[in-house]
């Protein structure tokens, strides 16, 4: 009972924390709110740098750190402020001076150290720095993270229920395919259902893709991260809440799935 009210009470002060600086904007202007989304999204990509920096050190990589969480700040920022012509550039002037840096280093895999430094900055910046975007333009981003919530609570009771078949015990003993069933279902009834209260504009056949990247595509994002921290044999990739694990464990689903949203609502959506 006690593990169950720490995890309800860290679980609350997280949807606050999210949902405040999301909704920000309609209590002190929208430039106030712009910053303080943009304040909670870096950070939360520094949170997750940090834990995977944590992690490949335990797989024997040596990231040049301070470069790394420079990289993070500044492809937020760009994304935010920029769009994606400055997003690009940074892109490709952060690979040429991180190889550049680490000619100066003697490490035993150079190019591993090279990629592990920018990886966050590709798996987790980006795409949390999409964030003020989908919300600012589209109106989706709340509704995207209600249908990936809906479908991890119910894949959790589904699995818990009916679950007897494994999905990929090798990564995610605990993950069957019946509570992922269960979970796509109950994502795309509450797409269909709630997400025309959030966004009139789009058909109901766009919420039904919409929840079906929201349930499986987050699912591939969830296995993935639950990948590499059974890599070094981690439970969880941090504690920032208590009960719930790090950064990392509860972003892994919106890392997959915020970029391919975008995609969506930019070219599908829009065009």
């Amino acid at each position: 009972m006690k593990t169950f009210w720490i995890r309800t009470a860290s679980a609350t002060v997280y949807a606050l924390l999210f949902l405040g600086s999301i909704y920000s904007g309609r209590l002190v202007g929208d430039l106030w709110g712009k910053i303080i989304l943009t304040a909670f999204v870096l950070f939360v990509a520094l949170g997750c740098t940090f834990e995977y920096y944590r992690i490949a050190e335990k797989q024997g990589a040596h990231p040049i750190k301070p470069l790394g969480y420079a990289w993070t700040l500044l492809m937020v920022v760009m994304v935010c402020y920029s769009g994606s012509a400055g997003s690009v550039a940074l892109a490709m002037l952060s690979l040429v001076i991180t190889l550049g840096v680490q000619l100066w280093r003697k490490t035993e895999q150079p190019f591993a150290d090279v990629l592990h430094t920018l990886l966050p900055m590709y798996y987790a910046a980006l795409p949390l720095a999409l964030m003020p975007f989908l919300h600012n333009v589209m109106n989706v981003l709340v509704m995207c993270i209600i249908m990936v919530w809906v479908n991890d609570s119910f894949a959790y009771m589904g699995g818990s229920l009916i679950g007897r078949h494994k999905m990929w015990p090798r990564h995610s003993p605990g993950k069957t395919w019946e509570g992922t069933a269960v979970g796509v279902a109950a994502a795309v009834a509450t797409g269909l259902l709630v997400g025309p209260l959030f966004q009139t504009s789009l058909q109901w056949y766009d919420w039904l893709v919409l929840s079906l990247v929201c349930s499986i595509i987050g699912t591939l994002g969830d296995l993935t991260e639950s990948m590499l921290k059974r890599s070094v044999g981690l439970k969880d990739s941090g504690n920032i809440m208590p009960g719930h694990g790090g950064f990392l464990d509860r972003f892994d689903s919106l890392l997959f799935i915020l970029p391919v949203v975008c995609v969506y609502c930019v070219f599908i959506v829009t065009m």
